[in-house]
């Protein structure tokens, strides 16, 4: 299989013959990148992946292209003993086989510019997404249950460091199954919970506070604005996205909420996080019409969705940090 699919396979494609395609993408001489946006659903999956390619490839690495410093998320790495590395320290050179997993190319720059092998994802199937293998089921809550069905189909029992990972991947990307989850997702949350270290998982749920995020907590509290049913915060500059995903999910337990949008400047882009908890409305289309057209990249899923402009790209009066705080607000008012 070496021309590129221009589509991920169609729902008659059986799990032997995806897995039987996917096997086909290595040799026993290549060195194997996959590449993540890391959060515990991509950390697991790309685990799974690698797993897969035991004694398939000579070499497989997982890099992750973001900082990790959630305090919950490391708590992660640290317990499950994820090996990974920033994509700074990826040597290019050495590299036969890409691979990314729980995203797609366009949806963050430091993917493009690289012709992958292999994408499996659960994201809405973007138009530009190539690979030699591409499997992307937009119906599944969490990547990670695609990659539990590959296991059970090679016949392959996970190790219980794993499925725990799996299994918190899957917990943490449905949110508990109230967002977005299926009976694929399920139906894999099942069958791995027999395998699972439970108390690693109550351990890691229980590490996500820090001195830093409570300070975070107390000024987001400070810059709340309510605009009809949306709970929004601008947090001006922040040193990681991930307390910007902490918020939103934070202000989502607001009553009189039924949107959370936490945004900040990270760099030189403007990041902003979405949540909803409704019927009519979709946060990864509404992300989509509200910031796609100021470039960079937007979308997600009806419950979950995330923006990433450039700040030189928007308006000029929106280019300064008062003038961003503004700007958000204005722009977040047109959800309807």
């Amino acid at each position: 299989m070496t021309e590129l699919m221009e589509r991920p396979f169609g729902k008659s494609v059986t799990p032997k013959e995806k897995l039987r395609r996917l096997l086909e993408t290595v040799v026993p001489e290549d060195s194997v990148a996959i590449l993540i946006n890391a959060d515990p659903d991509a950390m697991a999956s790309a685990m799974a992946l690698k797993r897969l390619f035991w004694r398939k490839a000579w070499k497989v690495g997982i890099y992750h292209i973001n900082p990790i410093q959630r305090a919950d998320n490391l708590a992660f790495i640290r317990s499950i003993g994820i090996k990974l590395k920033h994509v700074r320290h990826l040597k290019s050179g050495d590299i036969t086989r890409w691979a990314i997993v729980d995203s797609q190319p366009d949806h963050h720059e430091a993917f493009r510019g690289r012709s992958f092998d292999i994408i499996i994802d659960h994201h809405p199937a973007l138009v530009t997404s190539r690979a030699r293998f591409m499997d992307i089921r937009e119906e599944y809550g969490a990547n990670a249950a695609i990659m539990t069905e590959y296991l059970r189909t090679g016949g392959i029992r996970p190790a219980s460091r794993l499925a725990t990972a799996l299994f918190y991947g899957i917990k943490t990307d449905t949110d508990n199954f109230v967002r977005d989850a299926t009976t694929h997702d399920i139906n894999a949350f099942r069958y791995l919970y027999r395998f699972t270290n439970v108390n690693i998982i109550k351990k890691i749920e229980s590490s996500e506070i820090t001195r830093e995020t409570l300070e975070s907590y107390r000024l987001s509290m400070e810059r709340l604005r309510l605009i009809r049913d949306i709970a929004v915060i601008h947090m001006g500059a922040v040193e990681s996205p991930d307390i910007l995903v902490i918020l939103a999910d934070f202000y989502m337990k607001l009553a009189e909420a039924t949107w959370s949008v936490a945004s900040g400047t990270f760099g030189d882009k403007l990041v902003v996080i979405m949540r909803y908890a409704g019927f009519r409305k979709d946060a990864g289309k509404m992300a989509q019409r509200l910031f796609t057209q100021w470039g960079g990249s937007a979308g997600g899923h009806k419950g979950a969705a995330r923006a990433e402009i450039p700040v030189a790209g928007l308006p000029p009066r929106a280019r300064n940090p008062e003038g961003l705080g503004d700007f958000v607000l204005k722009t977040i008012g047109k959800l309807k």
